[in-house]
C-alpha cells in the first residue's frame, strides 16, 4: 500500500506512475475521502478535548460546592459521549472505505523502470549461455516426458483435471532433484529454509497484494482460507505486525511449496506442456532489507537465480520488465528466461522483485536502528523464484535431449539423482 501522507502532498507522482502502467486512478475520490477523514478525526480530536475539560471542570465546581452547575455539565458531557460514538463510527468508515480505495492501487515504478505499455517493451539486460542447435529434430517437453515414461498427462487429466499432470519414476526424481538443489544453493548463500503451510488466510494474502485484487486466481478452500499462488505469501508475512530490529538485516529467507492458481486470465497461453499449470513446484527467495539497501539486494537476489541457471549450464536471458508489465506490489522486476527449443524463444523461469514498503505497509512490517533513528520504519521486502522447477525441467528436457530420445542430466544434478546420467524410456506397465 502507497503512503497515504505523501499520496496527498504529491499526487502528480502517482497521476504519472499509473499513467506509466497504462491505467489510472480516482484522484477525487481519494481526495474527497482523505478530506473527510481528517474532518472527522479534527471533530473527534475537538470534542474529546472538550469533553476532558469538562471533566476537569465538574472536578473543580465539586470541589467549590456547585453541584447544581456540575450536574449541568455532567448532562452536557454525557450527551456529548453519543455524538462522539456517531462520530467514532464515521471515521471508522470513512477509514474502511479509504483503506479498501488505497488497497486497490499498484506500487508506483521504480525510476529505473523502462517506460512500456506491455511485455513486448520489456529490455534485455543481458544473456548468458549459447541455445543448442540440434543436428536432428528435437522434440517439445510434452512430447518427450510422456514418451520416456516421466510425465503423463492424460493420467493427470484423470485424476484432477485440465492443466495438471503427473510425475513418474524418474520425472519424480527429476522433480525432487531440483528441489534439493535450488534449495542447497541457497543456503550457501546465507539463506534460511522454512517449512511454511501452503492453505493461508485472508490476512496474509492481503499483506503481499494478492488480496483483494486478484482473488479469482486464488483457489479457495473455504471463506477466509486460501491455497497460496508463492511461498512469497507466507515467507514475506513470517513477520506481520512485527518490529525487527536492525541489525538483524538483511533477512534472507528460502522456501520451497507446491504453488496454486486458477490461471483465470491466462486462458490460451501455453496450454500444452508444464508450463503454465494450476499446481507445481517453486523455491523462492524472500528479504527483508533497510530501504537504503533494497536496490543492491535486488541485484543480489537476481544474481541467486541467475546461479542455478548457471549451475545447470540452462541458456538464459535477463529482462527489466517496464511499467506496463509490473507486478500490482513490484516497483521493480528483472526477469530469468530459459531457452526452451520448443518456443524457439526464452520463456520466463524466475521474476525477482523489489516491492519497497508497499507490501511492509500493508503487513506492518517495521524495523528499528536506534542509532541511526527514533521510533521504527518500514522495511523494503524483496522476493524471487530460485527457481520454477517444472519450468525448470521442461528446460533440461528439451535442451539435454540426445538424438536417442533419451534425456542426460546436467553434471551439477547427478548427484542429486544417486548418479544417473541420462533418462531413458521405462516399460510401459499395461498388457
Amino acid at each position: 500500500m502507497l503512503d497515504i501522507k505523501s499520496i496527498r502532498e504529491n499526487p502528480e507522482v502517482l497521476d504519472q506512475a499509473m499513467a506509466s502502467r497504462n491505467s489510472s486512478w480516482d484522484k477525487e475520490k481519494f481526495l474527497s475521502l482523505d478530506t473527510e477523514r481528517r474532518e472527522v478525526i479534527g471533530e473527534v480530536e475537538a470534542l474529546q478535548a472538550k469533553r476532558n475539560a469538562a471533566s476537569k471542570e465538574i472536578g473543580s465546581l465539586m470541589r467549590t460546592g456547585k453541584r447544581e452547575e456540575a450536574e449541568t455539565l455532567k448532562a452536557e458531557v454525557a450527551a456529548q459521549k453519543e455524538t462522539l460514538s456517531q462520530l467514532e463510527e464515521r471515521r471508522a468508515a470513512v477509514d474502511a472505505e479509504l483503506t479498501t480505495f488505497m488497497s486497490a492501487i499498484p506500487n508506483i515504478p521504480d525510476p529505473s523502470a523502462p517506460i512500456g505499455k506491455d511485455e513486448s517493451e520489456n529490455v534485455e539486460v543481458r544473456r548468458w549461455g549459447t541455445p543448442r542447435e540440434f543436428s536432428f529434430t528435437a522434440q517439445a517437453h510434452w512430447d518427450l516426458g510422456p514418451h520416456l515414461g516421466i510425465i503423463d498427462f492424460e493420467r493427470g487429466v484423470k485424476l484432477a483435471g485440465s492443466r495438471f499432470y503427473l510425475l513418474g519414476g524418474m520425472g519424480a526424481r527429476l522433480e525432487r532433484a531440483l528441489i534439493n538443489f535450488f534449495i542447497d544453493l541457497h543456503l550457501q548463500a546465507g539463506y534460511k529454509e522454512w517449512w511454511p503451510p501452503v492453505i493461508t488466510n485472508a490476512e496474509t494474502l492481503y499483506g503481499t497484494g494478492q488480496l483483494p485484487k486478484f482473488e479469482d486466481d486464488l483457489f479457495h478452500v473455504s471463506p477466509n482460507f486460501y491455497l497460496i499462488s508463492t511461498a512469497e505469501v507466507v515467507l514475506t508475512n513470517i513477520h506481520r505486525d512485527e518490529i525487527l530490529a536492525g541489525s538483524a538485516l538483511p533477512l534472507n529467507y528460502t522456501a520451497f511449496t507446491p504453488c496454486f492458481r486458477e490461471e483465470a486470465g491466462a486462458a490460451g497461453r501455453d496450454t500444452r506442456g508444464i508450463i503454465r499449470v494450476h499446481e507445481f513446484d517453486k523455491v523462492e527467495m524472500v528479504r527483508f532489507s533497510e530501504p537504503q539497501e533494497s536496490d543492491i539486494r535486488l541485484e543480489e537476489m537476481t544474481a541467486e537465480a541467475e546461479a542455478c541457471l548457471q549451475a545447470l549450464e540452462l541458456p538464459y536471458r535477463v529482462v527489466s520488465l517496464c511499467t506496463g508489465d509490473l507486478g500490482f506490489s513490484a516497483a521493480k522486476t528483472y526477469d530469468l528466461e530459459v531457452w526452451l527449443p520448443s518456443y524457439n524463444a526464452y520463456k520466463e523461469i524466475s521474476s525477482c522483485s523489489n516491492c519497497r514498503d508497499f507490501q511492509a505497509r500493508r503487513a506492518n512490517i517495521r524495523y528499528k536502528d536506534p542509532e541511526k533513528f527514533k521510533g521504527s520504519r518500514f522495511v523494503h521486502t524483496l522476493n524471487g523464484s530460485g527457481l520454477a522447477v517444472g519450468r525448470t525441467m521442461a528446460a533440461i528436457i528439451e535442451n539435454y535431449q540426445t538424438e536417442q530420445g533419451t534425456v542426460r542430466i546436467p553434471s551439477a544434478l547427478q548427484p542429486y539423482m544417486g548418479g544417473v546420467e541420462e533418462i531413458v524410456p521405462e516399460k510401459s506397465p499395461l498388457a
